[in-house]
């Protein structure tokens, strides 16, 4: 029988050769290259690596950010936000008004983040229907004033309203010019913002249900129709006193508010004879929705009866064309940007004697 013929075994370099020392070169040279990485990756080498480039990529970022608007502040700036609805969601109806609480104007102003320097807010996620500015005739009221900041700041803003609160401070010793200070208020606001509803609203009158919207209709609105003081009914059909609320456009039909008078009452009558005269009517609110607390006081010193006011009543056709925006004079004196509140003290003028 025949052998099969051998096949030629692998080659494998003889000790001392040239291939043989190679190879122990080689893995020597792995052998050391292993153990420096070790050691450096030990020593934080790595974590220094990775460290370098992950700073590397910041920069990178922030260049590019730096240059070039980001995808997410271009959708920003060119999406508008829709109108808020007619029904704002959030109203929760009938509320607890109590005065036997202390406020803290502090506490007040952390636990309403949103409302800027000023007393201005403006909803986030929808665009307000209108803009009011509130104005409140304002002398020696200022626990009365803690507690309508405290109850209507979130009233206000659950009423999805674009607003700004302004504080009428009338300077001195003179007789107190309630529809004078008004109609400060007024003028003033409009130099601040282009507001287009305008909210009179006397400081120690709180509303009980927030589903009473600070805001205007279409005719002048009388929202404090049900107040406690007077059994939660209205005194008379034409009381148009407490809180109202007219637009830009029927405030200038009625030339706004009169100036002449000077200490308690009648002015409301006033008021409420020039918007009938001008063919407006008087809205309101029902007498659950409008209900209202005040809180209780006694009378101010120099803010006594007008003697005139009835006088005053019978002339309003004939004075309603020459006493109010058109002749009204004043000087501010100083104007004071609070976290919840714009205070501004004005000069009204000497009242007659």
């Amino acid at each position: 029988m025949r052998r099969a013929p051998l096949l030629p075994s692998p080659a494998v370099p003889l000790p001392g050769s040239s291939l043989h020392k190679v190879c122990k070169f080689l893995v020597l040279f792995c052998v050391i290259h292993l153990s420096v990485t070790l050691v450096y990756y030990l020593s934080g080498g790595e974590r220094n690596i990775f460290q370098y480039f992950t700073e590397n990529q910041q920069i990178q970022n922030r260049d590019l950010a730096n240059s070039t608007p980001s995808t997410v502040q271009i959708a920003n700036t060119s999406k508008e936000l829709l109108d808020c609805p007619e029904d704002p969601p959030f109203l929760v109806g009938p509320l607890r008004v109590e005065f036997s609480i202390s406020v803290d104007l502090e506490e007040v102003r952390r636990t309403n983040p949103s409302v800027r320097e000023g007393g201005r807010y403006t909803p986030e996620d929808c665009k307000a229907l209108q803009k009011v500015a509130l104005i409140i005739p304002f002398r020696n009221r200022d626990e009365h004033l803690k507690y309508w900041l405290y109850y209507l700041h979130p009233i206000l803003q659950r009423q999805q309203l674009d607003y700004g609160v302004y504080v009428i401070n009338q300077d001195g010793e003179s007789t107190f010019n309630r529809a004078k200070l008004l109609n400060i208020g007024y003028m003033e606001a409009l130099k601040e913002y282009d507001y287009n509803c305008f909210v009179f609203s006397d400081v120690d009158l709180i509303p009980m249900d927030d589903r009473n919207i600070y805001k205007c209709f279409s005719q002048p609105r009388h929202l404090s129709v049900s107040m406690d003081k007077f059994g939660f009914g209205l005194p008379y059909n034409q009381y148009f006193g407490g809180v109202s609320a007219l637009s830009k456009n029927q405030f200038e039909r009625i030339n706004g508010f009169p100036n002449d008078y000077w200490g308690w009452g009648g002015e409301d009558d006033d008021i409420y004879n020039r918007i009938v005269s001008r063919g407006m009517s008087i809205s309101r609110p029902d007498a659950i929705t409008g209900k209202c607390r005040m809180i209780r006081h006694n009378r101010d010193t120099k803010n006594e009866p007008n003697p005139k006011r009835f006088d005053l009543i019978g002339k309003t056709r004939l004075t309603m064309n020459s006493d109010g925006l058109n002749s009204l004079t004043y000087k501010v004196i100083k104007t004071e940007k609070y976290p919840l509140y714009t205070k501004i003290t004005v000069d009204v003028g000497p009242s007659p004697s």
